[in-house]
């Protein structure tokens, strides 16, 4: 298994880009790398194209994949099936870089859960009825039957929640005092208080 840190989006409301905004003296993507690499997992880090200049005087350029835009999708599931197809292999431990309050604690649940049950092809969280994709486990077969669907033309819809549609997905019920955690942060006025 593999952490991917998803930092590739255009962060317009933001402003600026989400990953290389500090928090306590680091990044928001590398404390999401130290959240996972906690694991003792292998973390890489998704950026789309335009950010990789800015990203390789942070992180080295080996820990870095770019959008692949050949795959013709986008937002965060170009980020989830670029990751796939620079390692086919792998399953994907996914952190959106804007959850920067997710608990270690947590992710370690997340995996603990992939180990016990295995055979989906999903691990992820469910938030009142609503699951939480960017704080996910994808395993490799399921991208995998992901990306045939895109090489067919059956990708019709680029979310999250549509490829969710089409695989098993092991959900894992979030506790009030998680909540928190997957509070995600898009403009600069909702940055007070962290």
């Amino acid at each position: 298994m593999t952490g991917i840190i998803l930092c590739g989006g255009q962060s317009t409301r933001m402003g600026t880009d989400k990953g290389l905004l500090k928090h306590e003296a680091k990044t928001w993507a590398q404390t999401a790398v130290d959240k996972i690499a906690a694991l003792q997992l292998p973390v890489k880090i998704s950026v789309n194209n335009q950010q990789f200049a800015d990203y390789a005087e942070v992180f080295a350029k080996d820990d870095l994949i770019v959008d692949a835009a050949s795959l013709a999708v986008h937002g965060p599931l170009l980020g989830v099936l670029s990751a796939h197809v620079h390692l086919p292999t792998q399953d994907l431990l996914v952190l959106a870089c804007d959850l920067p309050l997710m608990d270690s604690a947590l992710l370690k649940e997340l995996y603990q859960y992939y180990l016990d049950n295995p055979g989906y092809d999903a691990y992820l969280f469910d938030n009142d009825g609503e699951h939480e994709p960017l704080c996910a486990i994808y395993v490799a077969k399921g991208l995998l039957t992901i990306d045939e669907m895109r090489q067919r033309g059956e990708l019709t819809r680029h979310s999250m929640k549509f490829m969710l549609d089409h695989l098993s997905v092991y959900s894992i019920p979030v506790k009030e005092e998680q909540k928190s955690f997957f509070r995600n942060f898009n403009a600069h006025a909702e940055l007070n208080g962290l």
